[in-house]
């Protein structure tokens, strides 16, 4: 008899962001599986008594990481009634919670996915940019910035270059630079305002503003992991340059019709 695997999100790494169902399935698990990207003071609320199982899992891991990954969950669910799997923002967000979920699936293993606060909105939140805004934005788009096996970033470069479409990327840090190019060469203006953030919604979070044409050096000031929002919704932050109103011309003039 199996036990039961859930597929948790831990958030954006603040535990007050933490859904109240993710703090009690913490609480109550007797195995739990996490990702690097927890953060300690997420860990903190894990029973105790719970065996943690450090899969330290990051966007460059090794081949065939994630297949011992789910190997490690069906192993748990035989001797553990209540098997936490916690990922970093949502499950089903570049979390690979998808494939968890079909191996444990398959192999007779009852799963639940508690979603939780993906990066993006979390970033976003944290610096007061709307991801949608009207008259600035009216979609938006989460993308993976990764390489994927080492082939580039197969993107539909023409549709993201939408200037009503907010982007935001994951995993991008290394490819900031690719990413910048390949959107101006397809029709974004190089002054399309940016936003990176890493650590977001913690004590220690860092961000910075700049534009397309300015991000590969504002990006090598980073460490990944860090989020990079694109955007005219960047504007709104609070600490964008704003333009400066136009000097008003102090010049006395004579109102129509007073010349004689």
């Amino acid at each position: 008899m199996h036990g039961k695997v859930y597929l948790v999100g831990a958030g954006p790494g603040d535990p007050e962001l933490l859904t109240v169902r993710a703090l009690y399935l913490l609480q109550q698990a007797d195995a739990v599986v996490h990702d690097r990207l927890v953060s300690r003071a997420i860990m903190s609320c894990v029973n105790p008594e719970a065996s943690l199982h450090d899969v330290g899992k990051v966007a460059a891991c090794r081949a065939g990481m994630q297949d011992d990954i789910n190997a490690l969950l069906l192993s748990l669910s035989k001797t553990h009634q209540h098997v936490v799997r916690l990922k970093g923002g949502d499950p089903f967000v570049f979390g690979r919670g998808g494939e968890e979920q079909l191996y444990l699936h398959q192999h007779g293993v009852q799963v639940e996915v508690v979603p939780g606060i993906t990066a993006a909105i979390g970033a976003a939140a944290s610096l007061g940019i709307p991801l949608t805004h009207r008259g600035l934005a009216s979609s938006m788009r989460v993308v993976t910035g990764h390489l994927r096996d080492n082939r580039g970033l197969e993107l539909d470069w023409a549709s993201l270059s939408d200037p009503s479409c907010t982007l935001v990327f994951y995993m991008a840090m290394a490819n900031c630079g690719h990413i910048a190019q390949a959107l101006i060469q397809h029709g974004r203006d190089a002054d399309t305002p940016i936003a990176l953030a890493q650590d977001a919604t913690l004590k220690n979070q860092r961000w910075g503003l700049g534009t397309l044409q300015t991000l590969p050096q504002l990006a090598e000031t980073f460490s990944p992991p860090a989020l990079l929002i694109i955007g005219d919704v960047v504007r709104l932050h609070p600490d964008y340059p704003r333009p400066r109103a136009p000097a008003q011309d102090t010049r006395h003039v004579e109102p129509f019709g007073a010349l004689t």
